[in-house]
């Protein structure tokens, strides 16, 4: 056994699958929709409306305090359970939909409190200059506050991103292929445990990339600073 054929066999399944696009296709596409999904919930979350805004705390506080793969098994398979027998039964035809659906809104209830957090820094002071200067409240928080809330949020922002590399593993729990799941398989073929290191270094180097790329765009909004 050497590493190119392990290499080889992790790169495709038997079946044709390509595990490693498994794993980019949730990070992408979690990143897509839980990044603006986070800023609707964060202001909800901030309404004035005491009702709205406690059943988005509630709803953020479940989702952050229960597992994640707890929600990614309930979204993949609860609705098939629960319509079973009825004329409404259905078969998720592919099973990166439920896995992008619970880790979209998982992601989303902890952007949400970083984009919380960060909006609320923010002086009262700028929402009056603003005012004064004639912007309505829309052009106020997207021109005024919202580039300073990225900047000022983007460490925070990048951990929850960085977290997300290596939580992407758990889709394997719903038999979803992506790089950890043909890594079990492979390293139980082979009786080795050099998968579990090469995948190590993959998650390794792909946060790698992550940090330098989030890195270079804080540098790009230094402008905000104060």
């Amino acid at each position: 056994m050497s590493i190119i054929t392990l290499l080889s066999d992790l790169w495709k399944t038997p079946y044709g699958d390509m595990p490693i696009l498994g794993t980019v296709y949730i990070f992408v596409l979690t990143l897509i929709f839980a990044l603006p999904l986070g800023i609707i919930i964060a202001l909800l979350r901030l309404s004035k409306s005491k009702i709205i805004s406690s059943i988005i705390k509630l709803i953020i506080s479940i989702l952050r305090g229960t597992p994640l793969m707890l929600q990614l098994m309930i979204v993949t398979y609860g609705p098939t359970l629960l319509l079973k027998g009825t004329r409404f039964q259905f078969a998720m035809p592919n099973k990166l939909i439920p896995v992008v659906i619970a880790f979209s809104i998982n992601y989303a209830a902890y952007f949400a409190e970083i984009y919380r957090g960060g909006i609320e820094s923010i002086s009262k002071g700028q929402y009056e200059a603003a005012e004064v200067l004639g912007y309505s409240k829309t052009q106020t928080f997207i021109k005024i506050i919202l580039p300073q809330v990225i900047r000022r949020i983007l460490p925070s922002v990048t951990n929850e991103i960085i977290t997300l590399v290596k939580d992407t593993s758990i889709a394997f729990t719903v038999s979803y292929v992506e790089l950890f799941t043909e890594v079990k398989r492979v390293a139980i073929s082979y009786t080795s445990f050099m998968p579990f290191i090469i995948a190590g270094v993959f998650y390794y180097v792909f946060n790698f990339i992550v940090t330098v790329a989030m890195e270079r765009v804080e540098k790009s909004m230094s402008y905000y600073q104060q």
